[in-house]
């Protein structure tokens, strides 16, 4: 529900933003449909992009001895 919150809050964030600067609230309207999921493929691509990235990770060490 955290995560749908802020795609919501987002989403009519870009709405707003779009209507104060084109003036059109069905452009801004658009805009917003679009955004959803342009953001949501992009999010998907950047966490497949991380997913390979060591860099900040901490891998558990192997056990010293086996039983």
């Amino acid at each position: 529900m955290k995560a749908v919150s802020w795609r919501i809050t987002g989403s009519l964030d870009t709405i707003l933003v779009s209507w104060l600067v084109t003036g059109k609230f069905t452009v801004a309207i658009t805009i917003g449909g679009v955004e959803v999921f342009t953001k949501i493929i992009l999010y998907f691509l950047h966490e497949r992009v991380w997913d390979k990235i060591e860099f900040g990770r901490r891998f558990a060490h192997p056990p010293e001895y086996n039983i």
